[in-house]
């Protein structure tokens, strides 16, 4: 948790703001002393303890068959281009997409609920009364895929080798856990120090344990291909490093008529290759070597699907409704090197970016121009700050901008020229401002040095839509320049915050999650190696709105601090938003089943879908 220095405390000047940023208890509304089935941030369960599977799952799925898959997502210290290790829970190398796979959870979300989740290695979980323990009742037929007992002392061992040695995602979500005990083989207490939010325990039962037997003969730290012994559906199969991984279903999974479980892993074998050009990906996708692709560059969707397979029916091309999650695409100026901490600097580089252009030029149609860090969900600012918001706000009136103060603050639309010389005017009058005059081709400080900006890139995609933004740039006196690397420079430059410019896309969950929101803005994490605050964002009023989001007691006064957390994002503009889209563009051979009504709040095609043997035998799938 962030602390409050003295004077700002003092200067909260209503009770509202007081309460909103005094320590609060997670689950404050759910019964202490009672084994609960479920969790949830604000006590809502859709599911009874006897529900007998998901409603968004086919039970009755047949098992079978191969996906060849290209992952649209990947979290921890994986990466879509190359992998040289199978560890995913360290910070060290890249590892493949889906790893996660091979592990079983305390307990498992449900994705038709926005924070849900129920028992998996658990079978149930009671609170203590102060709400700082948690005692989980582990189920006794859990077993690790070499059939050794998964036990309490397994879960305990990871969770404190996660806090100590684990990738900074797990061990900062461990902070607040001062003791994780096993009473017995299937009694497991965790302790936390009072600080903790009900997202931070949801994001805590959901990480993958690994066994103590297996990382205290091995380890844990190191970059290895040896996969580690998972308890999970899916085991490693083949490999060949850095090109191909295969996930390979276990048949007699311990887990598998679990309620939680019934109707997913239906694929036999799940294969993931890797491509370092996108062409390439999508040549094999054409081919048949990948059967799943979700479509992500405009001009691909637009023109490349003209080939036979498709013609003839043996693909389908189709947009399917995105989540009702949180989505942001943003540039991030890093405002660890000087000149870039400077408001009007920003500014001028986002009057640089002339969305309606690409739109048209680039996109064909496609996406919509982001306003907000929270787009696509209730947590977007809109209008003037409700009372709530303000009570939030106030106590840094003199750190914040003023805007913040007013209507949200969002990006101006340009005229569609690509150049348009009322915005490229605005954005040389505010480098003037800031100290920036023009000398010769470009603008220069009081030391006679060029604003440099160097974009960094790692494919030919991103490089398409920093280079009209780069000449706009140079246009007004800057010296952009573009840089392009490969998956590891790329990386290990995100990992040491060694940029000028880069851009993520990220979502982080229908109910974000502190220690998503501390990865992102938090100013501790403008110092941590491996977080996502990538524009090195420091400031009180940010670290305070995320304490009143993780200390929210129910939705409405998350969806409040949110909101005001977005209008300081958005005035700062520590991240300069650009665009994005509504519906999941994918595209995929017609060899499986599914339902055609998709969870509110994931689409993992590889869990959720089956192989269907008659529609692969009509395309020579079969």
């Amino acid at each position: 948790m962030a602390v409050l220095p003295r004077r700002d405390f003092l200067a909260l000047g209503s009770a509202a703001a007081a309460a909103a940023l005094l320590p609060g208890k997670a689950f404050a509304t759910i019964p202490t002393g009672v084994k609960l089935h479920g969790l949830s941030a604000f006590g809502d369960l859709k599911y009874k303890p006897d529900f007998a599977h998901f409603d968004y799952v086919n039970p009755d799925a047949p098992k079978g068959g191969q996906m060849n898959f290209a992952p649209p997502n990947a979290t921890l210290n994986q990466s879509f281009l190359t992998f040289n290790t199978l560890n995913s829970l360290v910070l060290k190398g890249d590892s493949p997409p889906r790893t996660e796979l091979c592990f079983d959870a305390l307990m498992a979300s449900a994705l038709d609920e926005p924070d849900a989740v129920y028992g998996l290695l658990a079978e149930s979980v009671t609170l203590s009364q102060d709400r700082n323990g948690f005692r989980f009742s582990l189920r006794p037929q859990a077993r690790f895929n070499d059939g050794s007992p998964l036990t309490a002392e397994d879960v305990a061992f990871a969770l404190k080798l996660y806090k100590d040695q684990g990738h900074p995602n797990l061990s900062k979500a461990l902070r607040y856990m001062t003791e994780a005990v096993a009473t017995d083989p299937v009694t497991l207490d965790l302790t936390f120090n009072g600080e903790q939010s009900a997202q931070n325990i949801l994001a805590i039962v959901s990480m993958s344990i690994v066994s103590k037997a297996f990382y205290t003969a091995n380890d844990f730290d190191a970059s290895t291909m040896t996969p580690p012994l998972g308890s999970g559906p899916y085991k490693v199969g083949r490999v060949a490093a850095g090109q191909t991984v295969e996930y390979e279903r276990v048949a007699d999974y311990w887990g598998r008529d679990l309620a939680v479980n019934r109707g997913l892993y239906n694929f036999d074998r799940i294969r993931i290759d890797f491509y370092l050009d996108r062409q390439a990906a999508f040549e094999a996708f054409k081919k048949g070597d990948t059967h799943f692709r979700e479509e992500f560059t405009a001009r691909v969707w637009a023109t490349g699907y003209d080939f036979p397979a498709l013609k003839d029916s043996k693909v389908v091309k189709r947009e399917i409704p995105g989540e009702k999650t949180p989505d942001m695409q943003g540039v991030a100026l890093n405002q660890r090197r000087p000149q870039f901490r400077d408001e009007r600097v920003r500014r001028a580089i986002a009057r640089c970016f002339d969305f309606e252009w690409m739109k048209r030029a680039l996109f064909y149609g496609s996406y919509e121009r982001s306003q907000s860090n929270f787009e696509r969900s209730d947590y977007k600012a809109e209008g003037l700050p409700s009372s709530g918001e303000l009570a939030l706000l106030e106590p840094f009136r003199a750190e914040l901008p003023p805007e913040v103060f007013g209507e949200a603050v969002a990006q101006p639309l340009s005229d569609g020229s690509g150049h348009d010389r009322k915005l490229l005017g605005e954005a040389s009058r505010l480098l003037a401002q800031a100290g920036w005059k023009r000398a010769g081709s470009f603008v220069v400080n009081d030391k006679g040095e060029r604003l440099q900006v160097e974009m960094l890139a790692e494919d030919d995609g991103i490089v398409r839509i920093f280079t009209p933004w780069s000449e706009n740039m140079k246009a007004i006196g800057i010296d952009a320049s573009i840089r392009q690397v490969d998956s590891a420079q790329y990386e290990q430059r995100h990992s040491d915050f060694d940029f000028d410019l880069t851009v993520l896309h990220w979502s982080i969950g229908a109910t974000p999650t502190v220690d998503g929101l501390e990865m992102l803005y938090d100013s501790r994490m403008a110092k941590t190696p491996g977080q996502r605050n990538y524009p090195g964002t420091e400031s009180k009023a940010i670290d305070a709105l995320i304490v009143a989001a993780g200390k929210a007691q129910s939705r409405s006064e998350l969806v409040t601090a949110l909101r005001a957390l977005d209008r300081v994002l958005r005035a700062r503009l520590d991240w300069i938003p650009t665009y994005y889209l509504a519906n999941h563009r994918v595209a995929y051979w017609d060899m499986f089943g599914f339902l055609e009504q998709k969870p509110d709040f994931g689409f993992p095609v590889e869990t959720l879908w089956w192989f269907d043997k008659g529609k692969a035998a009509k395309i020579g799938k079969g």
